[in-house]
């Protein structure tokens, strides 16, 4: 059995359509929703609509990492599914994705072909350390292979690796960069994840976080997240180097050009170090590949 995670926030008539779509394709699976809105409640009417599915009433808003960390505590399953509200499936072939475990028992997750809004496919992504920073680009989605990372709004992982490197980590609440850290985590203790294409779904990205947060402060916590995830995770010396030099080069460059962002969310990463050296010290025993080693794998 698979346990479907779907994290909830704000919007419920677009959550009851997405969910009367998508429960045909999600027989003989655990279901919860997590609602990460408490000013509406939907224990009621959830009950009335949909009485298979568990929901999770938040009592304050947790964000991305908070909810789907909610709901992750309770599931009966090794395998978990993490699905956002605000995609639809087009079938019930993400359950034959568990076979991928099995012949790999390394593998730690698996994520699925997306449909953007204009059509075009998306999913696959690779990482790369470039001028002094963890970024990342898009990949073929058209092919099977190794994945940057898998995104938190549709992938398949097994909750026994998902405990061991310490679930996601809330400092990136509300959203962004989390799933890749996760999945970043995974990489640095052995594990591996894939991209499997043969799976699609409809997700048009950012509709629900663009709709309820302005842009400014989208860009801020992008930029505050990176830090995080560079901060918390990357261990070779020559890389933190570069990151320190292209760092003050980036603050004095920005300024002038008087994009806020960037200084605004190095600041806030900054508030955070104390809680992130705590965590890299918590993640540090379980390294086993190194920086280089993973970044090699996707050029």
């Amino acid at each position: 059995m698979i346990s479907v995670v779907i994290p909830h926030y704000k919007g419920k008539e677009k959550l009851y359509t997405n969910l009367r779509h998508n429960l045909p394709f999600l027989k003989n699976c655990e279901i919860i929703v997590v609602n990460d809105y408490p000013d509406i409640p939907l224990t009621f009417e959830m009950a009335q609509l949909f009485p298979q599915i568990t929901v999770i009433e938040n009592e304050n808003n947790l964000g991305f990492a908070g909810a789907v960390s909610a709901g992750i505590s309770t599931v009966k399953s090794q395998f978990i599914f993490l699905l956002n509200n605000d995609v639809l499936l087009n079938g019930d072939s993400f359950q034959k994705a568990l076979l991928h475990f099995e012949k790999d028992k390394t593998l730690f997750a698996v994520s699925f072909r997306q449909i953007e809004k204009d059509g075009s496919f998306v999913g696959r992504n690779k990482i790369c350390w470039k001028n002094g920073f963890f970024q990342h680009t898009k990949a073929d989605a058209m092919k099977n292979g190794i994945n940057g990372w898998a995104e938190g709004g549709s992938m398949l992982f097994d909750k026994n690796k998902y405990d061991k490197i310490n679930g996601f980590d809330i400092l990136y609440s509300p959203f962004y960069w989390e799933d890749i850290d996760l999945s970043y985590r995974a990489w640095k203790a052995g594990y591996t994840v894939l991209f499997d294409s043969s799976v699609t779904m409809q997700h048009h990205h950012e509709s629900t976080i663009a709709t309820h947060f302005h842009a400014s402060y989208i860009k801020t916590i992008a930029y505050r997240n990176q830090f995080i995830t560079i901060w918390k995770n990357v261990s070779d010396s020559k890389m933190i180097f570069e990151h320190l030099a292209y760092l003050i080069k980036n603050l004095i460059t920005y300024s002038f050009k008087g994009e806020g962002e960037f200084f605004s969310g190095f600041w806030m990463a900054a508030q955070l170090s104390k809680e992130i050296m705590e965590k890299r010290g918590i993640q540090k025993v379980m390294w086993k590949k190194t920086d280089r080693q993973i970044f090699d794998q996707f050029k």
